[in-house]
């Protein structure tokens, strides 16, 4: 049985990895380790709670003694990294926050993943750490990084001390960098769950510039497949772009959600544009469709359609997540735009 160490289990990409792995590898053990932010949420393990190969501890990926002893007592062999800061509008704000957890938790967990000789550290990166494109070509595994926010520089740097533990101490890893996710349990600050919640409540969706932002949007139950291949199947010191093969323009993105949900292009708002805004990434995933045999098995109109539907069902999660706190967070970020 494979017994993972899955930190950040309890937010957008690491809760549906831990449900699709729990789902469909029965013969896998994960210790769910998050922190329960803002965006971790125990709601999105409902159903789960009580499966026997599964553990949840509330914990700080930074807190090295803590990490060795989730190790030792559950016979840990694997570490999947999921934990992260992940908003890039955070990060301008608070970018001293992205380097602890996005740098200095990794190094942690690192740091024991080297000390305890584990088979493999997975790291879960980003296509934002090679910067931007311009109107043509996509970023290869050997594009150099080069990134252009607070965000995409700590996840830069995590990829950059996770090889350097694999060339220095011998540390078993590997990278993955995938696009835009999108799916159920997304926290609404990501623009897709954003402007469903927006919609849904008849309220202005705000986008930055002209909108014409491109992103290569992947549904994120194929990520969680994509990563498990990694995990299972890939050679040790290996890094792997993993995208949907579906470039949109935000602007048409958000028109595809206001058509299905039947409102209005009139609620549409351009608003000031955020500061050093990339204007278009595209990930090449030739590597891992020919070395591991993966491809997303979903296309952007079915899996749209899936995350708008998913959200109308579960409108009760939504209410939850964008009480409180969020709506001075959604006050700061764009009333004054």
């Amino acid at each position: 049985m494979r017994r993972l160490l899955v930190t950040g289990g309890a937010g957008f990409i690491g809760s549906n990895f831990v449900r699709m792995v729990l789902s469909e590898h029965t013969d896998c053990f994960i210790v769910n380790l998050d922190k329960l932010t803002y965006a971790g949420n125990l709601e999105n393990l409902t159903g789960f709670e009580n499966n026997p190969n599964h553990k949840f501890i509330k914990g700080d990926i930074c807190n090295g003694a803590l990490i060795e002893k989730i190790i030792d007592e559950n016979k840990i062999d694997a570490i999947i990294n999921f934990a992260a800061e992940s908003h890039v509008d955070r990060s301008i704000t608070e970018p001293k926050v992205f380097i602890e957890t996005n740098v200095i938790g990794t190094l942690t967990l690192l740091e024991a993943a080297r000390d305890k000789k584990l088979e493999r550290f997975v790291q879960i990166s980003t296509d934002e750490v090679y910067g931007a494109l311009g109107p043509k070509g996509k970023f290869t595994e050997q594009t150099p990084p080069s990134p252009n926010s607070p965000y995409s520089a700590s996840k830069a740097a995590a990829d950059h001390l996770v090889k350097a533990f694999g060339h220095t101490w011998g540390v078993k890893y590997n990278i993955c960098r995938s696009s835009n996710n999108y799916g159920p349990y997304q926290f609404p600050e990501k623009l897709i769950p954003l402007m469903i919640n927006n919609a849904l409540n008849n309220k202005e969706l705000p986008i930055y510039g002209d909108g014409l932002y491109v992103r290569d949007w992947l549904y994120v139950y194929d990520n969680c497949t994509a990563v498990w291949k990694v995990l299972t199947e890939a050679p040790p010191g290996e890094i792997y772009n993993i995208g949907g093969c579906n470039e949109k323009a935000n602007l048409e993105v958000v028109k595809l959600i206001l058509e299905r949900l039947e409102k209005p292009n009139a609620l549409i708002k351009h608003v000031t544009d955020r500061p050093g805004h990339d204007r278009r990434y595209a990930i090449d995933a030739s590597k891992i469709t020919s070395q591991l045999n993966w491809k997303p098995s979903v296309s952007f109109e079915e899996g749209i359609k899936k995350t708008i539907d998913w959200y109308l069902q579960n409108q009760k999660w939504l209410a939850n997540v964008v009480s409180g706190d969020y709506q001075k967070y959604y006050e700061s970020m764009y009333a004054n735009r």
